[in-house]
């Protein structure tokens, strides 16, 4: 039987472990093979493709739904303002310092000890599968994504970021959308050509002020923004193309794919996503998981930053012990306490369902 303070310990431990070794995004095989052994050392034996890593209880049931727990050992580059070593993973009045103590790795540390937990428990209404992942930090198509077929059928999804410990119910998609607005070259002196900046201009006022219809009861309406825009070679010649990004945060009330035939319905311009792979996602107020953590204090909120959460096709919430605040910053940290926090709340909330 292990007890969630020994569990604590090795979290911490592996967390200071981790943090010693670079792991930028497409970086990660060096952490890869440190939680490789750690788990191999507690007698798992993983599955791995790539920087990616995965596992299941050892009483695996294929008749049972399966939970995934799931976190990222890819971080940032170093912020320019650090004062410390971002590598030194040490310990000072409660704070774990280091890149990625926050993002993610004190979620990442807590859910491995929470599958530790329950690795050998019989009798479980669910199994579990670990899923230790890279380039979360770039979105990438070479983590999560890459193996979420390997994984089988899941019921839903555990995704460690830093929350407070509070739970992310619903997290807003991206589309980013590159815009070109078609006119015809001519002579700024004379009646010539077609202005694109002005047809560019018309279709900008739409994704200012348009509205779509439903509104999400937790984001509340899709946000449009236009970030980027580029045109004209020289001031006495009409431009014949102007380019536009708009950044568009997608809420739980739409799929991507919607919301990309609404805009190209409205505007005359080329509309031309970058990407619909980072999905919103959201899951049901009355889920089992999502009344667990209710009951046991936790707040529930909207997330309007993109996590792995993202790719996932099945309900999810995101939920880890540290502080978004923290992400990226120059000598970002964790507490240790919060470690601690994270793998017993995690343990309260499943042992309530499984």
């Amino acid at each position: 039987m292990k007890d969630t303070n020994t569990l604590y310990q090795q979290a911490v431990q592996l967390l200071q472990q981790l943090i010693s070794i670079p792991s930028f995004s497409k970086e990660e095989d060096r952490t890869a093979h440190l939680i490789e052994n750690f788990l191999k050392m507690h007698g798992i034996n993983p599955h791995r493709k790539m920087n990616n890593l995965w596992a299941y209880n050892k009483h695996f049931d294929a008749s049972k739904p399966t939970i995934l727990l799931n976190s990222h050992h890819d971080t940032v580059k170093p912020n320019t303002g650090y004062t410390r070593d971002p590598y030194d993973g040490v310990i000072e009045n409660g704070k774990l310092y280091g890149l990625g103590s926050n993002d993610a790795g004190g979620c990442l540390v807590s859910l491995i000890a929470v599958f530790l937990y329950f690795y050998d428990k019989t009798d479980l209404k669910y199994n579990f599968c670990l899923a230790t992942t890279a380039e979360e930090e770039i979105s990438g198509v070479n983590g999560l994504e890459l193996i979420i077929p390997d994984l089988g059928e899941l019921s839903f999804g555990i995704v460690g970021e830093p929350t407070q410990m509070h739970l992310a119910v619903a997290e807003k998609g991206l589309m980013v959308l590159d815009c070109v607005a078609h006119g015809k070259a001519g002579h700024a002196a004379r009646e010539e050509g077609d202005n694109a900046i002005y047809k560019a201009i018309q279709d900008i006022e739409w994704f200012r002020t348009f509205k779509f219809p439903k509104e999400s009861e937790i984001f509340g309406p899709i946000k449009m923004s236009v970030t980027v825009i580029n045109a004209g070679s020289q001031h006495n010649v009409v431009p014949a193309s102007c380019n536009f990004v708009v950044d568009v945060r997608v809420t739980d009330a739409y799929r991507n794919e919607e919301v990309l035939e609404i805009i190209r319905q409205h505007v005359s311009c080329d509309v031309t996503p970058r990407s619909i792979r980072l999905k919103p996602s959201s899951i049901d107020m009355d889920h089992p998981i999502v009344k667990a953590g209710i009951a046991l204090g936790r707040n529930t909120y909207g997330s309007p930053t993109t996590s792995d959460q993202s790719l996932l096709d099945i309900q999810s919430i995101k939920i880890g012990p540290g502080d978004s605040a923290r992400s990226h910053s120059a000598d970002e940290f964790v507490y240790v306490d919060e470690i601690r926090e994270g793998i017993e709340l995690y343990v309260k909330m499943l042992e309530q369902i499984v």
